[in-house]
Formats: C-alpha cells, structure tokens, sequence
C-alpha cells in the first residue's frame, strides 16, 4: 500500500480503463479520478502530461476513432512542428485521448496493461 496520490484520466466505458482503477484499488492507492471526457484537459494539461510520459502527442493519440478518421489524423505530420497542432486537436477531441493515463510521483504512463501500471506502484 502507497500514500502516494495519483490520477487517472479516465473513461468509465473503458474496459482496460475499469481495469486500471480496478488495479490502483487493489493496491489501495489513493488517487484522484478525472473522467477526461466530461472534464478534458485543456492544451496546458496535455503538454504537461506529455512532458511526464515522455510522448509525443500522436503517441497518445487513437487513430482508429472514427472521429480521427473523419480528420484525417493518419495522415498528419509528425514532426516536431507539428506538435502543437495535435495537442490542440486532443484538447478539442480529448475522445481521441489513448486511455487511461495514470500519473504519480514515479512519473506517468498509458497504463494500456497491467505491467506498465505496475511501474508506477
């Protein structure tokens, strides 16, 4: 068991979300719950968050989404330059946003599985 604090950016809809928080409560981790689609991130947030996973947004970006698929994210540029264009796009599309993202103080990941959650325990 942790005092630590965490959150997690998630989406109750989510299998491997419900999953994730299901693990942070068996560890009896304290952790502050952000449902990102009634609450998203604002640009801000995101690039911070970026910054703790050590991503590129296209990195945290679903591209299968049909909401993607309608902007035609397959074929953005993934350049440098074009960073600030995709975090903007996820701050206005935070379905888009790959979940859940758990963050605390060993630092953040797309907790996608348990090992990578695992990390931050």
């Amino acid at each position: 068991m942790t005092s630590e604090q965490m959150e997690i950016w998630h989406n109750p809809r989510c299998s491997k979300s419900r999953a994730a928080k299901a693990a942070l409560d068996a560890a009896g981790v304290s952790y502050t719950e952000r449902r990102y689609l009634e609450d998203p991130p604002g640009v801000e947030e995101i690039r911070a968050m970026l910054d703790r996973l050590g991503l590129d947004p296209w990195d945290i970006t679903r591209t299968g989404e049909d909401e993607a698929k309608e902007l035609g994210i397959a074929g953005w540029s993934r350049t440098p330059a074009d960073r600030e264009h995709w975090i903007e796009t996820l701050a206005h599309h935070p379905k888009l946003i790959q979940r859940p993202i758990v963050a605390g103080s060993r630092g953040a990941v797309v907790a996608r599985d348990e090992q990578s959650l695992k990390s931050l325990l």
